[in-house]
């Protein structure tokens, strides 16, 4: 297929303006009606983006002079005007992934996790009577031809809901994404505009209960090209459940099965421990609006403890290039 035709180049733009149009007018009065037609508008463009494109870019050139050393064997943190392609690019090159503290404003992240709480409690609605539920839980249907959305019951298992039956929460999470820089810094990393899937950008609300296995997405999202935005919107990691990740470039899949792994792509402790090498399995403490980015390579778990008391809120966003898109998903244009 080669490049996005000017025919197909024209229809993305035109879809793009739509959506831009219309998320001023819903800045101006909020309208769920509004949050679901955008929503639509962005997988049908992403649709578009991603059976046209299937050249890849180049990735950014890394910037490893932008690194710090590392501060003993913690992550080095960087703040949001720091955030960039070349340093994203490096950071995921050399430690795995890029900490960045701030990414969003602290009080803008709590209110995301309020309305994650309201999206879990219309789910509960929804299944019970089916009423309505002011754009909180309406359960997303993608455009024919692409694969029905067969695994809520998981997600829900595992503490989450699919940000895509959340049309409220998702224009709110994916203008904060925006706000935040996110669009041009990925889309620099990738070479080409970003599209997130539907299956794969999820709200989270992981209590003490859940429990966290040790995997890289890679092993179960074939070749793509790809960055994770891991956001915070609650203080993690100790009271909390946060992440154990190994805080080191993998290059490629590491063995799964052994001892503690239930499903064939994951990784057991062992396996996990002896790919960290001296840098050891981290577990960083995360603060509302903090946020983790990472590839489809990078090893890491929900961490939890037993003396942990209180949930963890956050957003998980996959970010693809069209041109490796997975065939599995169903796209939304970033």
């Amino acid at each position: 297929m080669g490049p996005p035709t000017q025919n197909a180049a024209s229809a993305v733009d035109e879809l793009l303006d739509e959506i831009e149009h219309l998320s001023r007018e819903n800045h101006v009065t909020r309208s769920a009606s509004l949050e679901r037609r955008i929503l639509r508008l962005r997988h049908r463009a992403g649709a578009l983006l991603s059976e046209q494109a299937d050249v890849p870019s180049e990735f950014a050139q890394p910037a490893f002079d932008r690194l710090p050393d590392r501060p003993g064997v913690e992550l080095p943190s960087f703040e949001p005007s720091d955030l960039g392609p070349e340093l994203l690019r490096a950071g995921i090159l050399r430690d795995g992934c890029l900490l960045v503290r701030g990414l969003v404003d602290r009080d803008d992240a709590v209110r995301l996790a309020a309305e994650i709480d309201r999206s879990f409690e219309a789910r509960k609605t929804h299944s019970s009577d089916g009423a309505p539920t002011d754009g909180y839980y309406e359960e997303f249907i993608p455009d024919p031809g692409f694969p029905k959305l067969i695994l809520r019951e998981w997600i829900e298992a595992g503490g989450g809901l699919l940000a895509a039956d959340a049309p409220k929460v998702a224009f709110d999470a994916l203008e904060t994404f925006e706000n935040g820089g996110l669009r041009q810094t990925i889309g620099g990393y990738l070479g080409e505009r970003p599209a997130i899937s539907v299956q794969k950008c999820t709200l989270r609300k992981a209590e003490p209960s859940v429990a966290g296995a040790w995997h890289q997405d890679g092993a179960f999202m074939g070749d793509v090209r790809s960055v994770n935005v891991w956001l915070s919107l609650s203080h993690c990691g100790d009271e909390a459940p946060g992440l154990d990740l190994v805080p080191r470039r993998l290059e490629h899949l590491v063995p799964t099965g052994g001892e503690g792994a239930k499903l064939k792509d994951q990784v057991s402790h062992a396996t996990a421990t002896e790919a960290a090498g001296e840098w050891g399995i981290l577990r960083p403490i995360f603060e509302p609006g903090d946020a983790l980015l990472f590839d489809d390579l990078f090893l890491h778990r929900t961490a939890t403890d037993p003396e942990m008391d209180k949930p963890r809120y956050a957003i998980e966003s996959w970010f693809f290039g069209p041109s490796a898109f997975p065939k599995s998903y169903a796209p939304l244009i970033f």
